[in-house]
């Protein structure tokens, strides 16, 4: 079987975690198949379409590192495509013309609430015979009696109750074709063999099925993915936090680190937690994922993420560390000089960011100071001691840790003293911060240069 899977994000918006976990899903599914991945924007609503959402969701998808077969396929640009496919449907007898108001719908489904039935439309014009006029919309003629069954690759066989679905509209007064039948059009046309999206629209499936059938088309597999929740239990939303790709981007998130994660939210291969792409397209299975809903546990991604700072090349970090100091009011930093020190922060960092806040103190021409360290360690008693060290550094023929540190011993025990008597003191005067990297290896990483002129100001 060819598998073509797709991908069919709304421009309302940016391109959440969840979106972006159906569409990892999908990817891994067709590209594990050698089949072809689609991506198509469902854009009919052209009132909240917005396009700078369109190029969000798109540079979200990149970053994530999820191609797509093909140009991206605009449903707005798709209207011709879709009505001809209702007039099929009326000429065939599965759909009709409607001349009801919004107002008398309104009116029918208040009387069937009232009288403890279904709300929905109830039919009137479905044997009128009506044809095009004005305010008029097409109906499915939905069967009335039986059941639809949607055989969900991830819930198992859902069934819904015929009389419980409406005569849904196919085709508004405006001619604008309803979302449902858009989708069904467009997934037969395109081939789609496996459609995957969010439980969020698992009512629509029977909806979408009765349109397959009104058209004599062939169903594709469907299946269901639960909905990621927040620690409380509720769905996730921006009081848990960024939900938005772009935004962990933004936080320093790496994209493997995202695929990873999203991958693991719902689908488990024994206690393995970290994979490569080519491991996850080796292991993934869509009968592996879970039916019940996923935690999102941001501790859990920045571990990931740290991981995977860990085993990033130098070259790569140290243009996200440019890019992320560029953002903070530093642009330009000299990038071979970052990869000089990028080693001693790699295991302190479990962002871009937090790599980006560490890194400050040593690409300031004059890192800020902390007051209350400064007034602590920098007292009138230690810059001697201070004064004596940096004489060391400025003589020293080799400015690598273990010769300098030996040195520095050196002169403590010569003078009685011991190294807690100036170490503190030494990093509040080169990082004004009483937490940094190792002393000696961060000392090499500076420079003899820049730690001489820093000791200089004291």
């Amino acid at each position: 079987m060819n598998v073509v899977t797709r991908f069919a994000p709304s421009p309302t918006g940016q391109l959440h975690i969840g979106g972006a976990r159906t569409a990892i899903f999908n990817w891994l599914l067709a590209r594990q198949a050698g089949g072809r991945f689609v991506l198509r924007i469902e854009d009919t609503d052209t009132q909240r379409s917005v396009a700078a959402y369109t190029d969000g969701i798109l540079a979200s998808m990149t970053w994530l590192g999820l191609d797509w077969d093909g140009e991206p396929i605009y449903q707005s640009q798709r209207f011709d495509v879709y009505n001809a496919a209702i007039d099929r449907m009326v000429e065939a007898g599965t759909a009709y013309w409607c001349s009801c108001s919004p107002e008398e719908v309104d009116a029918m489904r208040e009387t069937a609430r009232a009288q403890g039935r279904k709300p929905k439309y109830d039919g009137r014009c479905r044997e009128r015979g009506l044809g095009p006029g004005p305010g008029r919309v097409v109906r499915l003629k939905a069967p009335l009696t039986g059941v639809t069954l949607v055989d969900d690759l991830i819930r198992g066989p859902v069934s819904f109750d015929n009389a419980e679905l409406d005569d849904m509209i196919l085709r508004r007064s405006d001619n604008t074709p309803t979302y449902n039948l858009a989708v069904v059009v467009d997934d037969a046309e395109m081939g789609i063999t496996h459609v995957v999206r969010g439980d969020d629209h698992l009512n629509n499936t029977p909806k979408q099925i009765l349109i397959y059938k009104a058209l004599g088309l062939a169903l594709p597999a469907f299946g269901h993915v639960p909905m990621i929740l927040g620690p409380d239990k509720k769905k996730l939303s921006k009081r848990h936090g960024a939900t938005a790709v772009f935004e962990y981007s933004d936080e320093g998130i790496l994209p493997e680190a995202m695929l990873n994660y999203l991958v693991r939210l719902g689908w488990a291969f024994g206690d393995q937690e970290i994979f490569t792409k080519q491991q996850l397209l080796d292991a993934f299975s869509i009968k592996a994922l879970g039916a019940s809903a996923s935690v999102f546990d941001r501790e859990k991604l920045l571990w990931l993420n740290q991981h995977y700072i860990k085993e990033a090349p130098l070259d790569r970090l140290a243009q996200l560390l440019a890019e992320a100091l560029a953002r903070r009011d530093r642009p330009g930093a000299d990038q071979e000089y970052l990869k000089r020190f990028i080693p001693l922060l790699q295991p302190r960092s479990r962002t871009i960011v937090e790599m980006a806040e560490q890194a400050e103190m040593f690409v300031d021409d004059a890192p800020a100071m902390d007051p209350q360290a400064q007034a602590k360690f920098l007292t009138e008693e230690v810059k001697p001691h201070l004064a004596a060290l940096a004489a060391i550094f400025q003589a020293a023929d080799d400015f690598r840790q273990e010769p300098l540190e030996a040195a520095a011993k050196a002169w403590l025990d010569e003078n009685g003293l011991k190294f807690k008597a100036v170490a503190q003191p030494l990093r509040v005067a080169l990082t004004g911060r009483t937490a940094s990297p190792g002393l000696f290896e961060m000392i090499e990483a500076m420079g003899k240069e820049r730690v001489l002129e820093r000791l200089g100001r004291l």
